[in-house]
């Protein structure tokens, strides 16, 4: 009996064991640096709103104890604790939360403001999807970061299910040339490394300034006065026509004025690289059907 008994203390601690050591959890970031911790992430912070929506969407909204500004979606999201936004955290407020893990966007937060909290010696993971297709992986990885694996499973494959279907409707139709205006003044545009530009691909659309060395590049009136685009698309609130649109119509000899193809998308989930772009996608590839109709 005694033999037994220790025989049994003896499997106890090596599954002990064995659950702790499998507990660790490493992962590889958008840009390239991997995030080890010793154990699945128990409180988070969240620099950006698609990243906030992207831990809901897997199941593990519950973890987060602080987040930016503009991180709004799901509407519980609001009750989280702010740190901050563009224009600067909150550094001490950020310690305050003791988070084990920080997750944050490789081109939304200024390289200053990230370089100040990795000082803080706590965990940085980046996220910078470039294509639709980029990000499905970006949940998975945040679903073993959490210990979520499950829940980010079924976010991740019901993501690829629809980009795949609006793949298939869309593939081979003629290519709409289009102008995406993100800003008036100074006017800006996007080039094809934004993710956007990849969800124009999925439409059949063409991005008239994809060609640019920027990200989000500054154009003139006569630039795209040149590129005499099919469509000229901006975002904003459901329902709203903004100004910007409105400016273009002047110009009566573009083929957007003469067409009258002009189209707002929902802004949310046209910008957010989040769960919800496949949404704005579907909306941005029924705008451009209407152009090239």
């Amino acid at each position: 009996m005694r033999l037994i008994l220790q025989l049994k203390l003896t499997v106890a601690a090596f599954v002990l064991c064995a659950g702790g050591a499998s507990a660790a959890v490493s992962v590889k970031d958008d840009v390239g640096t991997t995030i080890t911790l010793a154990q699945p992430a128990k409180r988070i912070i969240s620099l950006a709103p698609h990243v906030t929506e992207d831990l809901f969407a897997i199941g593990a909204g519950k973890l987060i104890v602080g987040a930016v500004n503009y991180s709004d979606y799901p509407p519980e999201a609001n009750q989280i604790e702010r740190i901050g936004g563009y224009n600067g955290f909150d550094l001490e407020r950020i310690r305050a939360l003791k988070p084990d893990l920080i997750i944050g966007w490789a081109t939304g937060n200024p390289q200053r403001q990230l370089d100040q909290i990795k000082s803080l010696g706590i965990p940085v993971f980046l996220t910078f999807s470039k294509k639709m297709s980029d990000v499905p992986g970006v949940l998975e990885r945040l679903g073993e970061l959490t210990a979520n694996q499950a829940g980010a499973a079924v976010a991740a494959k019901q993501f690829r299910d629809q980009l795949a279907l609006l793949e298939k409707t869309y593939a081979g139709r003629k290519p709409v040339r289009v102008f995406y205006q993100i800003w008036d003044r100074p006017l800006m545009t996007i080039n094809n490394t934004q993710i956007i530009s990849d969800a124009m691909r999925v439409c059949g659309a063409v991005n008239v300034f994809g060609h640019l060395p920027d990200l989000t590049p500054k154009v003139d009136v006569e630039a795209v006065l040149a590129a005499n685009p099919d469509a000229i698309m901006t975002s904003g609130e459901p329902g709203v026509k903004t100004d910007w649109l409105a400016s273009w119509q002047k110009w009566k000899n573009l083929k957007a004025t003469k067409n009258n193809h002009f189209f707002v998308l929902p802004k949310d989930s046209v910008n957010r690289m989040g769960p919800r772009l496949v949404d704005g996608a579907r909306a941005m590839c029924e705008a451009v059907e209407k152009a090239r109709q």
